[in-house]
């Protein structure tokens, strides 16, 4: 076997790998996105998202803690989709060398 091969097979391992665990991550992450609903003077945070056809909405509270976390954990989810896109392009990339 030529150093080539087992070098993109290696490749092959992490890319599995890291995707597994990316994976893993977004099952544990918030989706969807925070909307604001002005009452008087008051704002109020609500998480929406989609399961299935149905749409949700969760009350997250006025601007605090709660808020700047799920905020925050929405962004992670964002950065590791993209990074699980890129690592599916990657992943067909091996599949096709390793086929040859």
């Amino acid at each position: 076997m030529s150093l080539l091969i087992r070098t993109v097979q290696k490749e092959k391992e992490r890319i599995d790998y890291m995707l597994s665990k990316y994976l893993q991550q977004l099952k544990e992450l918030p989706k969807g996105s925070i909307t604001t609903k002005r009452v008087g003077t008051n704002t109020y945070y609500y998480l929406k998202y989609r399961n299935g056809k149905k749409v949700f909405t969760d009350y997250l509270g006025k601007d605090g803690e709660r808020v700047q976390r799920v905020r925050a954990e929405l962004e992670r989810r964002n950065h590791i989709e993209a990074m699980v896109a890129h690592l599916r392009i990657e992943q067909s990339l091996v599949d096709r060398v390793l086929e040859e």
